[in-house]
């Protein structure tokens, strides 16, 4: 794809990721906020935290794109370098989990992720543009220009670190107000949340193998943008 096309549509992605993230941060309920909802906002919830993560990255992506555009190839491989590990460790990985684990659990039993009484406050079109589009946005990033991946060891290394860092975030939010941000993980024992936590990571760990493969297979080992 020609670094114009990419620049266009990184531009336009990031657009589309910044919008959704004003528009989940901003929706309004007649409803008071329970003490969950007033302590960390919407920003404990992996889904949000993953939009504001890929409008960071697409950002990242267009700057890359630009400083191509102008010749300032220095400071481009710099800004790259950062896009391929953002892209590789983080974007690709939790974008393919957000969409699997939310639609396996809403077809179980949505109660667990989406009570049915948020169809009254999220907009149909925001929640599969939430849960849904972020996978195919990941698939194209892949398709559209190979991403070099850090040395496996250090990607899943980074990866475990933020995942630690989430799920700290979440154990402390219970602490804190005796509420967990999933209802689903209410129905676990301490031990059968930790094996829960563990196969998650598990699944998180997956899919960056699966981008990372896909990566390979479609540009192979040696061409890098």
């Amino acid at each position: 794809m020609e670094i114009s096309t990419l620049a266009m549509y990184h531009c336009l992605a990031f657009v589309w990721y910044f919008f959704i993230a004003y528009s989940i941060t901003h929706v309004e309920t007649e409803e008071p906020p329970s003490e969950l909802f007033l302590y960390g906002g919407q920003w404990k919830y992996l889904t949000v935290l993953n939009l504001v993560l890929q409008a960071v990255f697409y950002g990242v992506s267009f700057l890359a794109d630009v400083l191509r555009l102008i010749k300032k190839l220095r400071c481009a491989k710099c800004i790259i370098s950062s896009r391929d590990l953002l892209f590789s460790v983080l974007a690709f990985p939790v974008s393919t989990f957000v969409s699997i684990s939310f639609w396996t659990l809403y077809t179980y039993n949505r109660e667990l992720v989406y009570p049915k009484s948020l169809d009254g406050v999220i907009p149909l079109w925001l929640n599969h543009a939430m849960h849904t589009a972020v996978f195919p946005f990941a698939l194209l990033e892949i398709l559209a220009l190979p991403h070099r991946y850090p040395a496996k060891k250090k990607g899943l290394i980074l990866l475990g670190f933020v995942a630690f860092l989430y799920i700290s975030w979440v154990l402390w939010i219970y602490s804190v107000t005796g509420e967990w941000v999933y209802p689903l993980f209410a129905l676990f024992s301490p031990s059968g949340l930790a094996a829960f936590f563990a196969g998650s990571l598990a699944i998180v760990v997956s899919c960056y193998n699966f981008g990372e493969f896909l990566n390979r297979m479609i540009w192979g080992q040696s061409k890098f943008s």
